[in-house]
């Protein structure tokens, strides 16, 4: 019996090896240039032309001396490659009064920008974790207000919000532009905090409830941990938004407070001496560098902050 026992696992043995060496059975994988692919991968591609185009020419532009742009081939590669236009436009350029470049804007940038996201980021992260967590009195309609505030067109604030900075004290100076970059991104980021709140496990809160934590333990030992995502998100949003501000920046401050932006247009629509394109070019790449870098490098964490955050009512 147990010769025939093994006569009979030794056939199946062979019987399984057939079937591998003659190749496995079932669906046949999907061609890697099927028709679908190719008009995906050739949209994306198109697109990505489409977009990548203009910051080509303008990369390209800012490494040519103007005699060389003059001869009208914007599209070609610079013969003789020269940074001489991003010295000009970081510390020569005119920008009205002064001629020191983008220098002072970039700076009155930073100072700006750092506050605004720093506290905009902070209040809307407990604001967003009270609304989600914790149920007080007169939360709905709170939350109602924050909604409407987000879309109100800023341009019907902007005389209101003068008055009220000037009563203050502070119009014309950073502190009033960071109270309303601050003011005005405090909507769609308690929105954006309070959906990724409300996607936690609720156990986790529940539990820290019945060990005896209160409003804040919570929330730092808890639920920051658990938010860097969203987090990411709220620093892109509110990085991009107050940095590439035009608006706030010429109306709330004064020439010697403008941020970059506002110099960046200064040098472009300026009418005096020759249209230098390349300095033009450069002051350009070099006012769009801050949120650009901050985008590439935290594009990921900005996704999944997005995808957590955003669509969980």
């Amino acid at each position: 019996m147990d010769n025939l026992a093994n006569k009979s696992a030794l056939k199946v043995d062979e019987a399984a090896d057939s079937r591998i060496m003659s190749g496995a059975r079932g669906s046949k994988p999907r061609r890697t240039l099927s028709r679908r692919n190719i008009v995906v991968y050739g949209t994306l591609i198109l697109v990505s032309v489409y977009y990548l185009l203009p910051l080509y020419v303008m990369i390209v532009t800012s490494l040519k001396g103007m005699p060389e742009i003059r001869v009208g081939n914007i599209f070609a590669p610079p013969l003789e490659i020269t940074f001489e236009p991003w010295v000009k436009a970081w510390a020569e350029a005119c920008t009205g009064l002064n001629c020191d470049g983008l220098s002072r804007g970039f700076w009155n940038s930073v100072r700006i920008t750092v506050p605004s996201v720093v506290i905009s980021i902070a209040v809307a992260s407990v604001n967003g974790y009270a609304l989600a967590n914790w149920r007080f009195k007169g939360a709905d309609l709170f939350f109602t207000i924050l909604i409407i505030g987000a879309f109100i067109p800023y341009q019907v604030m902007i005389y209101p919000i003068v008055i009220v900075l000037r009563e203050m004290g502070v119009y014309g100076t950073l502190t009033g532009l960071v109270i309303v970059h601050t003011i005005f991104g405090m909507p769609i980021l308690t929105l954006l905090f309070r959906n990724y709140f409300a996607g936690l496990p609720e156990e986790l809160f529940k539990a820290a409830r019945v060990d005896g934590a209160g409003f804040w333990t919570i929330y730092l030992k808890i639920m920051l941990p658990m938010s860097l995502p969203i987090f990411v998100v709220a620093m892109i949003l509110q990085v991009t938004g107050i940095w590439n501000d035009f608006l706030f920046g010429v109306v709330f401050t004064r020439p010697e407070y403008y941020p970059m932006t506002v110099q960046l247009n200064n040098i472009v629509n300026s009418v005096q001496g020759v249209k230098e394109y390349n300095v033009n070019m450069a002051a350009t790449i070099l006012t769009g560098l801050v949120p650009l870098t901050v985008y590439f490098v935290s594009g990921r964490l900005f996704v999944r902050g997005i995808a957590a955050g955003a669509v969980k009512g």
